[in-house]
């Protein structure tokens, strides 16, 4: 068993290459902390406005994650392109920024937002990208300095376009699912892959027919959202069901949770063939047209679900 499970190891450290990107993908309290003198690096707090004004990294900016997100009825729909634009640009990113960002370090799911924002900036053609491994909680358990000065950058004129190679649509998905030739990963806790729950802008409890489950939280020390080393991402992947010799599609129920797997795959373990459904779940299963699922449950379970999701939502 040792000597097949070595073996797994192997063939997986060689289908997965070493990302060759600008920057380092994933930075310590104090490899960021080294680079805050760098006119080139530019601090994105992506926490609320009120939490920032508190207390943040000198020199950061804010910008709240709301604002990389689609509407309330889908809220992984990536944003018009003219609306990003405005954002980037905002913030004073160009191509040769090395842009950091910083989430609240809270939990797992917390990195979703930063690995969402950071897929974001690439899709707008940034390549120097990086997330604040552990996120603020990490730089204040680091004993690292914070302070609640505002700082004001210069606009850029920055012309992003849609690279479209890391980017998943509802049309090729179908595609995908009827021809059965790409790996779906499904990011979200078993229980939503399974049907027992859904999100609540959802239609239907389910899965991506053909898909398997590699759950989000699987690629962080147990208990915190600091992200795992490169070999121990390696031995995540390799006892998953992720095969890096397909086409990758990574979703969840808005892309949140997928932009984890999508970021441990791309840009920890350097897989070349994966994108991010931004929509997922939430945007499939209300399609008019009824697209094909997995782990639907019966029409009397639906209806529980629907009852309990009401009663957290009408008495929380």
């Amino acid at each position: 068993m040792k000597r097949i499970s070595a073996l797994v190891l192997a063939l997986s450290a060689t289908a997965f290459s070493v990302p060759a990107l600008a920057a380092q993908p994933l930075l310590s309290p104090a490899e960021l902390q080294a680079k805050l003198s760098d006119a080139n690096v530019r601090v994105i707090d992506i926490r609320d406005p009120k939490s920032f004004a508190t207390n943040h990294i000198a020199g950061s900016v804010n910008a709240p994650y709301g604002t990389w997100r689609g509407p309330a009825s889908n809220p992984g729909e990536l944003p018009a392109l003219p609306k990003l634009t405005t954002l980037v640009q905002s913030l004073g990113l160009t191509p040769s920024t090395h842009a950091v960002i910083v989430s609240s370090g809270a939990d797992a799911t917390d990195f979703g937002a930063s690995a969402r924002v950071y897929w974001t900036l690439k899709v707008l053609g940034l390549q120097d990208l990086s997330i604040l491994n552990g996120g603020l909680k990490g730089w204040a358990t680091a004993g690292l300095p914070q302070n609640n000065q505002a700082v004001k950058v210069a606009a850029s004129s920055f012309q992003p376009q849609i690279d479209a190679s890391l980017v998943a649509t509802k049309e090729e998905l179908v595609a995908r699912v009827k021809s059965g030739d790409a790996a779906l990963i499904d990011a979200r806790p078993a229980e939503f892959f399974n049907g027992d729950t859904r999100h609540a802008a959802a239609s239907v409890p389910g899965t991506l027919q053909g898909a398997v489950n590699v759950e989000h939280s699987q690629w962080f020390a147990p208990g915190t959202s600091t992200f795992v080393n490169a070999a121990q991402a390696q031995k995540v992947a390799a006892s998953s069901p992720i095969d890096p010799a397909k086409e990758t599609v990574s979703f969840c129920n808005t892309g949140h949770w997928a932009a984890t797997n999508w970021f441990a795959m791309s840009e920890v373990l350097g897989q070349k063939n994966v994108k991010l459904y931004a929509g997922s779940m939430v945007e499939w299963s209300k399609d008019a047209n009824g697209l094909p699922m997995a782990n639907v449950p019966s029409r009397p379970k639906q209806l529980l679900i629907d009852t309990k999701l009401w009663a957290e939502k009408t008495f929380k």
